[in-house]
């Protein structure tokens, strides 16, 4: 396969993911960096620290490792779903629901890590992170 072949082939996969996934927004790239950064993070927790509870040594598994990535990929097909009904009804707020609850969730999630490392995580950003998980389940 030639470079234009596979440049071709990468934009046009890209964009397809893109539309299904309401486009390339602040949010969808915020969640994207969440999720690389929890799943980074939770390598580091079972890898280096040995504290993961994914394991029952606490340490690197593959299949924990394969867990993660299924489950961040079912909540990108989660995110499809919520676009598509979006569209159905004329609407942006499932979508943006959908987002914000998964964004808050691996934030936590990262949080949870650090924590499991000894990083000391400032009251500030756990309060920030409730009141976002809590706008993300419609509550004002």
């Amino acid at each position: 396969m030639n470079k234009e072949m596979f440049i071709t082939a990468a934009g046009g996969i890209g964009g397809a993911l893109s539309y299904l996934l309401g486009g390339f927004d602040t949010a969808l790239q915020t969640l994207l960096i969440f999720m690389a950064a929890d799943y980074l993070t939770g390598i580091v927790v079972a890898g280096v620290f040995h504290k993961s509870g994914k394991t029952a040594s606490g340490c690197l598994e593959s299949r924990a490792g394969f867990k993660g990535i299924c489950r961040k990929g079912l909540m990108l097909l989660v995110v499809m779903v919520a676009v598509r009904l979006d569209m159905l009804m004329g609407t942006a707020f499932l979508r943006d629901a959908a987002m914000v609850a998964f964004i808050c969730n691996e934030a936590l999630s990262i949080i949870e890590n650090g924590g499991l490392m000894g990083i000391p995580i400032p009251e500030k950003i756990t309060d920030a992170i409730e009141i976002l998980g809590k706008k993300g389940d419609g509550d004002e």
